[in-house]
């Protein structure tokens, strides 16, 4: 964590007077201020205006962005206990967040919500200024407040298992820890589960079948690094969550760790930088499918890099070695060792940590399988020019302006569906640029899917807004006598 951090001395005071600042705030910019979207019901339930999936970063926000348009009958699910939802707890393993500290994006424009007001509150001004970047665990720390000061409805332990289209609506089934079934009902659903959050984490078929399920982890899963102590680590990766998981391996007294990368250079630019500036992050959905096929394959190309401090995490100890220019072809065990083949010769491992992302793939996630094959990617709306080809670009989704999944075929029985499923996950990037899944783009992306939601919404029901104003008879002028002195 942070040393730079001082005690959390007056924490109490300080952000006793920031909540009473937000909720300040919030009134003060509370116009208009009425509900506006009919009620429905079904099954003799209310129905859900907006359900989300996930209550990280994401989907946190995207609910407080719909409160803030008065559309308030939303709930958001997540499967994780109360304090696990995301990354930043469970299986991210960086010190700091990789953003500028300065960044903005949960508060949508409110200075009191802001993260710098957060820790103000807590350390003070100086300890702000002085601050490099702000540690994962207190990022945590600021969702986990920002829920609970915004009264952000949130059903933890609620896994998800899948929606259905009925009579349209659409209908969501979710698991419960005692294995009992909940169904409820929603107009609109929002997906917001992150950077896997329509496909799986990758693990090279030859590691799934070379190698014991025991002797081989994800960056993604839980790791017992204690568990590795003395022990020889083979790292395949070149990004920057391997580095992270190398630098965990190192500092948890691994013998050796070993990272591997079929790259001849470890990446060193990092185009999330680039990206930071609101013409992309505002502006980038409306260019054409050129432009935007040409940003995404040279942004996926640069790949985000392990940042310098990240490097030196792991470079400063003596039992680190990289090895560029060496992908891994082949894994299997002699005895109680790994044996990992390369074109640069054989390795010996005790234990092995793959870092090698995510694949996007529809069918592989409960929440998206049973609309998986009726979904249009980017490879069935667009051809690559020659020479700029991108498989990978090919199987993301192709959604609309409001990140709404679009129909493969005009004609699909589901089409009605997918236009009231939103995808708030990473995968959203090619279509939409930087948004849910990113602390950088969040600003204007939470606010684009807002308004959209809302929009359709109201659109929806335009008729009984209609007869709302016909039947309106409210008289403001109540008196035509002179004014009493």
């Amino acid at each position: 964590m942070d040393t730079t951090t001082p005690p959390n001395a007056g924490m109490d005071s300080g952000l006793a007077a920031l909540d009473a600042a937000v909720r300040r705030d919030l009134e003060i910019i509370r116009y208009p201020r009425k509900e506006w979207v009919p009620p429905m019901e079904r099954d003799g339930q209310r129905v859900l205006d907006v359900a989300i999936i996930g209550a990280g970063q994401g989907g946190l926000a995207t609910a407080f962005a719909l409160k803030r348009n008065n559309i308030t009958n939303v709930r958001i699910f997540d499967r994780a206990a109360k304090g696990g939802e995301g990354p930043w707890v469970t299986f991210a393993r960086m010190i700091t967040l990789r953003t500028p500290k300065y960044v903005t994006g949960p508060d949508l424009g409110v200075p009191s919500l802001t993260p710098r007001s957060w820790y103000e509150a807590q350390y003070g001004a100086e300890a702000w200024e002085k601050l490099d970047k702000i540690p994962r665990g207190q990022w945590q720390d600021y969702l986990d407040w920002y829920r609970d000061i915004l009264k952000l409805p949130v059903a933890n332990d609620h896994d998800f298992q899948g929606v259905a289209w009925e009579d349209g609506l659409l209908r969501l089934t979710f698991r419960r820890p005692d294995g009992s079934t909940h169904v409820h009902y929603a107009r609109k659903l929002v997906l917001a589960t992150g950077i896997e959050g329509c496909g799986s984490w990758h693990v090279p078929d030859f590691i799934r079948d070379g190698l014991p399920r025991a002797r081989y982890a994800h960056t993604s899963e839980n790791i017992d690094f204690a568990a590795l102590k003395g022990k020889r680590i083979g790292v395949l990766g070149a990004g920057a969550s391997a580095f992270d998981n190398a630098a965990t391996a190192l500092e948890d007294g691994a013998g050796s760790v070993t990272l591997c990368l079929r790259r001849k250079e470890i990446p060193s630019i990092n185009p999330y930088r680039w990206m930071e500036n609101t013409g992309f992050l505002a502006y980038y959905p409306a260019l054409s499918d050129d432009l935007r096929w040409g940003f995404m394959r040279r942004i996926f190309e640069l790949n985000q890099p392990p940042p310098q401090d990240t490097f030196w995490r792991c470079r400063r100890h003596e039992n680190f070695s990289f090895r560029t220019g060496c992908p891994w072809t082949g894994a299997r065990m002699d005895g109680d060792e790994i044996v990992v083949d390369s074109p640069t010769g054989e390795m010996r491992f005790d234990f092995v940590i793959i870092g090698t992302g995510f694949t996007t793939d529809l069918s592989r996630r409960p929440e998206t399988q049973s609309f998986a094959p009726s979904v249009a990617l980017w490879g069935d709306r667009y051809t690559a020019p020659a020479g700029s080809e991108s498989a990978v670009l090919e199987s993301y989704p192709y959604l609309g302006e409001n990140y709404q999944f679009l129909p493969r075929r005009a004609d699909d029985v589901l089409a009605p569906m997918l236009a009231n499923i939103h995808n708030f996950t990473f995968s959203a990037t090619p279509s939409m640029g930087l948004s849910g899944a990113s602390i950088s783009g969040m600003r204007f992306g939470v606010e684009r899917l807002a308004h959209g939601l809302g929009r359709d919404l109201y659109v929806a029901d335009g008729r009984q807004h209609l007869e709302s104003l016909l039947a309106y008879d409210v008289p403001e002028l109540v008196s035509l006598d002179p004014p009493v002195a």
